[in-house]
């Protein structure tokens, strides 16, 4: 006996699902298209004007007495100082941090949230925030509107932007975003894993690698990131 189709915990679910027999598809094509425009106009709009910006990725997971949220607040902080706006997942842990640190440091604190089976909600610290249905909508303002991105410890979600950003330099689909990787100790092994295999076999060039640079402290990742940018540009 067949089981009955069930029902998508997530929009993404559904739209990534539809066709799919295993998937209740609860909405059509147009309703589908009528909230992506939806998100996409709310996402401009909210977000215009908004310049400079650094994205700050990491762990959902860090908790308040983690020395990676002290640093991610020390780092918003800097930020804040230096003129940048800061824009993070606006969920908890190092996002929170750095949403914190920006607010103290008289930046704007910017929260992209995303609707998740399991409730994420806006962290306090943010002062602009918007949620999201579709992780790919959101994906688009966390590029659009930031000139570089410091990368934390993290877990899938970090990676994805990581290579996303990565991904979209070499492909010339955007301009190259410096990336800033914070906590050598946490990344080196992959950063060595792709000089050893992307680029030693010739899968990547060595300009694919270029925009990726590492910082401990807050002055030095502010500085790694606006000379990102001078390079790039």
């Amino acid at each position: 006996m067949t089981a009955p189709p069930r029902p998508p915990s997530s929009p993404d679910q559904e739209i990534i699902g539809a066709g799919d027999p295993h998937v209740l598809e609860t909405r059509t094509d147009a309703e589908r298209l009528a909230m992506v425009a939806a998100e996409l106009r709310t996402g401009f709009e909210t977000l215009a004007g908004t310049a400079p910006a650094v994205c700050v990725f990491g762990s959902a997971r860090t908790s308040p007495d983690h020395p990676e949220y002290d640093l991610a607040r020390r780092v918003g902080r800097a930020f804040g100082e230096a003129g940048w706006s800061v824009i993070t997942g606006g969920g908890p842990g190092t996002m929170e941090a750095a949403n914190r640190g920006a607010r103290e440091g008289g930046g704007l604190s910017i929260g992209l949230n995303i609707e998740l089976p399991h409730e994420q909600a806006l962290n306090r610290y943010v002062d602009v925030g918007i949620r999201f249905h579709y992780f790919f909508t959101r994906k688009l303002m966390f590029v659009r509107y930031s000139r570089a991105f410091v990368l934390f410890p993290g877990g899938f979600g970090t990676l994805d932007e990581m290579f996303e950003v990565l991904t979209l330099g070499q492909t010339d689909k955007a301009t190259d975003f410096p990336v800033v990787m914070v906590g050598r100790e946490y990344w080196q092994g992959l950063t060595d894993w792709m000089q050893e295999r992307l680029l030693g076999e010739g899968r990547i060039d060595p300009a694919d690698l270029r925009v990726i640079s590492y910082a401990e402290e807050p002055e030095e990742i502010v500085a790694a990131a606006r000379a990102g940018i001078v390079e790039a540009g």
